[in-house]
C-alpha cells in the first residue's frame, strides 16, 4: 500500500526548498519558462544537475526539441517572477517584463536571479506525473543577494536576509 496523495503532499510541504524559474529557447516554441523547486546537484566532475518538470508543462517540450536549459535560482526579491513563471500566463507574458539575456548556450537568462547554470540535457526519464532532466552545466553565472525560499505552501526568507 502507498501513500495517499494528500498525505505525500503534505509530508513534503516539510522540506523547504529553493525557488528556480527553468527556461529554454527551441525554434518551434520561442522563450519558455516555468518556476520549479526540484532541482538538486548530481556530479561536480563532470559538472551536473537535475530538476524536475511536470510532464503536462509546455516548457518540457521546449527542452525536448532543443536539448538545453537554463536554471535559474530566485532571489528573495522576486515572488512576483516566481508566481508570472508559475503559470496562468501565456509564455510571451511570462517574458515581457522579465529582465533576461540570451547566455552562451542560446538560452534565456534571467539576468536578476541569483545565479543561473546554462545547460544541455544529458538524459529525460519518465516518473510518474513528471519528467526528471539532467543537465550537464556548460555555463554558470554568480550574482549577489539570498535565495527566495519555499516551505509549508509560502515563499520564505532566511533569517539573516
Amino acid at each position: 500500500m502507498t501513500v495517499s496523495v494528500d498525505d505525500f503532499k503534505k509530508a513534503l510541504q516539510l522540506w523547504g526548498s529553493g525557488v528556480s524559474v527553468v527556461t529554454t529557447c527551441s525554434e518551434k516554441f520561442g522563450n519558455q519558462g516555468m518556476t520549479v523547486t526540484a532541482f538538486t546537484s548530481v556530479s561536480v566532475s563532470p559538472p551536473q544537475i537535475l530538476v524536475c518538470l511536470n510532464a503536462l508543462a509546455d516548457t518540457g517540450e521546449g527542452i525536448g526539441e532543443s536539448g538545453r536549459f537554463a536554471v535559474n535560482v530566485l532571489t528573495d526579491a522576486q515572488q512576483e517572477m516566481s508566481n508570472q513563471f508559475a503559470g496562468g500566463s501565456s509564455q510571451a507574458q511570462r517574458f515581457a517584463n522579465t529582465p533576461w539575456q540570451l547566455g552562451g548556450s542560446g538560452v534565456p537568462v534571467l539576468t536578476e536571479s541569483l545565479m543561473s547554470l546554462e545547460c544541455t540535457v544529458v538524459e529525460k526519464v519518465r516518473a510518474g506525473t513528471h519528467w526528471i532532466v539532467v543537465g550537464e552545466v556548460q555555463y554558470s553565472h554568480c550574482r549577489e543577494g539570498a535565495p527566495l525560499l519555499y516551505y509549508c505552501g509560502a515563499y520564505r526568507q532566511l533569517a539573516d536576509s
